[in-house]
């Protein structure tokens, strides 16, 4: 259930280090990490910020969804984390979310060569199961319109506060037999601070409709004697379509406490007070 380090939030590599250690003791097996998120370096004492990370590595960010670029990447992942094969291979950021007006032409170029690689490196025994990793929930039925996933990792689409993927991709992951990884649980903050001074939605300042309908669901909580983040948590290990949920920590602290929301008995009427 640990996704991994949030490098905005860990600067010092340490810090990281103990997280992982700390999950590893509490028997978390499942770890997620990305080149994008490698872009960090923590050493010495001097911090730059480029791109939402503190010391980047002085790399710039490429996105190639094609064959070629698939296998590229992968070679290259295999390099850094020191293994031959990898347990799941995500294809990260596909769709308009993250690229606008190019998700088009990244998609068509995916559809057309990269899926295939990625289910090469499946039949080659190279990785074990294949998905995306993806922030909007359409991109997602439409790959799986063109072939089957084993997995999908779905960030801040399927939580307590934004449920847009509920109505049509939740239900054919079921039908499919497509595991859910759900990620984004707290929508990047709101709903583990709640509509505090500077909260935010989607990695922006919340609006005023959000404010107000994380003010409703934190009455919902407290109705139920539990806290906002506590049933942040509950509603993505609960939900039919999850297969395990992933939570960016930066310390042991942040990874005890949310180890400790996500362990805590749940009422009896969870489930009815946030139909």
């Amino acid at each position: 259930m640990l996704r991994g380090i949030d490098p905005v939030l860990s600067p010092d590599l340490s810090h990281a280090l103990r997280a992982m250690g700390h999950g590893d003791k509490a028997g978390i097996r499942y770890f997620d990490t990305a080149p994008h998120y490698g872009r960090v370096l923590s050493a010495g004492t001097q911090q730059a910020e480029a791109d939402g990370f503190i010391d980047p590595l002085p790399n710039d960010a490429r996105y190639d969804y094609s064959g070629e670029g698939i296998r590229a990447f992968f070679a290259q992942s295999c390099e850094r984390l020191g293994r031959g094969e990898i347990d799941i291979v995500f294809v990260h950021d596909l769709g308009v979310y993250t690229h606008g007006v190019k998700g088009a032409s990244h998609r068509k170029d995916f559809l057309d060569s990269g899926y295939y690689a990625q289910c090469e490196l499946k039949r080659e025994g190279r990785v074990k199961a294949i998905g995306l990793g993806v922030n909007e929930a359409q991109i997602c039925l439409d790959v799986m319109d063109h072939g089957a996933l084993d997995v999908i990792f779905l960030a801040g689409r399927l939580t307590l506060l934004d449920r847009s993927a509920d109505e049509v991709l939740a239900p054919r992951c079921i039908a499919k037999w497509t595991s859910s990884v759900l990620g984004g649980i707290f929508n990047s903050g709101i709903l583990a601070t709640g509509t505090t001074p500077g909260a935010t939605y989607d990695y922006a300042p919340a609006s005023k409709a959000v404010m107000t309908q994380v003010d409703s669901l934190g009455a919902k909580a407290r109705s139920c004697n539990m806290s906002l983040p506590k049933a942040a948590i509950q509603f993505a290990q609960t939900h039919p379509a999850a297969a395990s949920v992933l939570m960016g920590m930066a310390n042991p602290s942040s990874l005890r406490r949310n180890l400790d929301l996500a362990q805590r008995p749940v009422p009896s009427d969870f489930s009815k007070v946030f139909q």
